[in-house]
């Protein structure tokens, strides 16, 4: 694997930017294989002092990408690098009941503050939640329907969903 900042280094200096130097720059890739549990994968990554891998199936087809940071989130919770907006930054409610939401949202912070049931087992955000639904990058103005919650997506951008408006259940059952 080459990080992108060494390659970029190279690329500026010319003398520097050949194949034999990007090759030697490049470290060997840590492969670990699926199922291996995250508190062992953490003693590895310790001990082999690894931060990335790639992780492989009994067939040795790659299946994804793991990093300590996505082990140290996993165990401890999400790291923020920055101020993120709350969960009331990220809710207006319209005077015709319904919510309109950023697809930043947690769904677990939604489901304890609005009292609903969407499902926890998958994504952590409203855009991830839909994303997976759909199997494909909207457009908005679209209308769906996930887990008894009408939602139209009203913005789409960077391959993200933005904003969303919900429709509180009572107005579905009604309406």
């Amino acid at each position: 694997m080459l990080r992108v900042r060494e390659a970029y280094r190279m690329m500026m200096d010319k003398n520097d930017f050949s194949k034999e130097n990007l090759l030697r720059a490049a470290d060997e890739v840590y492969f670990i294989p699926e199922g291996t549990p995250l508190n062992i994968q953490l003693l590895k990554f310790q001990r082999n002092k690894q931060r990335i891998g790639l992780i492989v199936d009994e067939y040795g087809d790659i299946q994804g990408l793991i990093t300590l940071e996505d082990i140290l989130e996993e165990i401890v919770g999400e790291f923020t690098t920055s101020i993120s907006p709350t969960l009331a930054e990220e809710i207006t409610p319209q005077a015709d009941g319904s919510l309109i939401i950023e697809g930043s949202a947690n769904i677990r912070d939604l489901n304890k503050s609005l009292n609903w049931v969407l499902p926890t087992d998958g994504p952590r955000t409203l855009n991830g939640l839909i994303l997976e639904h759909l199997e494909d990058i909207p457009d908005s103005q679209l209308s769906i329907e996930v887990s008894g919650y009408q939602m139209e997506i009203i913005e789409v951008a960077d391959n993200m969903i933005k904003t969303v408006r919900i429709l509180p259940n009572q107005l579905q059952k009604t309406g």
